[in-house]
């Protein structure tokens, strides 16, 4: 049954992790949904959590607009003449990106983006709260503005910020970085002490929170952190990731990154700080509360994907070696 009435909605992305899981959601509660992408690989494909009829289903409902949203003529082309109730911005990443889709579709009821807690500004207070100041020397500036233009625009905007996300189809390498080393029956390299406390939360809890801010009256003109319920330590990440691959405890090996030369290339792939929020807000306003625990949900990532040897980069040792030659004297043999 649909969490709102069947609605027409326009989606940018939608083939890639978060989008694949939330369009599918929405297509399963009766609504109608547009993927407006450049074209350039497959609009649909099948994934685990699909069975062979209900991935048929979904490929038949789909619609699909192959435009680049940053070809502002050619996508006013692509639009013209559309009525879509909602959108749901995925991919958009610059204010720039979305003046264009407001301009041509002035009367939609919603507009959900997907921003990201990174835009927060460092605090010595933790959680970060969906008030707490915005970062403009950030790398995700981009997503600042992008808030800052749809209160501008007074439409009925959300949108959502995630801190890191995981699960199966993930593009970047948060538990993969961890699984590969685990297979690979070698020690994990984690900056500092291994007590920084950050927050993963699941692509799929992630999905029903967006599909439960739409038509939503206590989410108009409102900004939502979702994640996991639990904080955990980087240490915890990669003992948890050993627990869902079914591995041994690993061997952890601290190191301190001020002391190497990586060239550029990150010797681990989460920010060497304390990074988590709160999600109150969201769990009282959405009524929403994340599915998955973490060891669940990195299960569910690893028997769904690495488990099955499917991953978005291959494994790449040169930083781990770099630090073990100088902590241990010795570089692993491969496993």
């Amino acid at each position: 049954m649909a969490s709102a009435a069947p609605k027409n909605i326009l989606m940018l992305g939608g083939t890639r992790f978060i989008g694949v899981y939330l369009a599918r959601q929405l297509v399963e509660e009766g609504h109608s949904v547009t993927l407006l992408t450049r074209g350039k690989k497959p609009v649909t494909f099948q994934i685990p959590d699909d069975s062979d009829d209900a991935y048929a289903r979904y490929k038949d409902a789909v619609q699909h607009i192959a435009v680049d949203r940053q070809d502002t003529p050619a996508l006013a082309d692509a639009l013209s003449g559309k009525a879509f109730d909602v959108v749901y911005d995925m991919n958009g990443r610059e204010a720039t990106e979305t003046a264009p889709i407001l301009d041509a579709l002035p009367d939609l009821e919603q507009y959900i983006f997907c921003s990201s807690a990174g835009v927060y500004l460092k605090s010595d207070q933790m959680p970060h709260r969906e008030e707490d100041a915005g970062d403009p020397k950030s790398r995700h500036k981009g997503k600042l503005d992008t808030e800052s233009l749809l209160r501008e625009r007074d439409v009925n905007w959300t949108s959502v910020r995630p801190v890191y996300i995981y699960g199966p189809l993930n593009y970047n390498p948060v538990e993969e970085w961890f699984f590969h080393r685990i297979k690979a029956g070698r020690p994990i390299p984690v900056p500092g002490s291994g007590l920084q406390v950050t927050q993963l939360g699941h692509v799929k809890d992630l999905a029903t929170a967006f599909a439960k801010i739409l038509g939503n009256p206590k989410a108009a003109r409102q900004i939502y952190n979702i994640s996991g319920e639990r904080f955990v330590t980087f240490d915890g990440i990669a003992k948890a990731c050993a627990i869902a691959a079914g591995a041994p405890e690993p061997e952890i090996i601290h190191f301190n990154a001020k002391e190497y030369d990586f060239d550029g290339k990150k010797p681990f792939p989460l920010r060497d700080q304390h990074f988590f929020t709160s999600i109150d807000k969201a769990e009282k306003d959405l009524d929403w509360r994340p599915h998955f625990s973490l060891i669940d949900g990195l299960r569910d990532s690893y028997d769904k994907d690495f488990g099955r040897g499917t991953f978005r980069k291959a494994a790449d040792f040169t930083t781990d070696d770099l630090i073990l030659e100088k902590v241990k004297g010795k570089v692993p043999v491969a496993a």
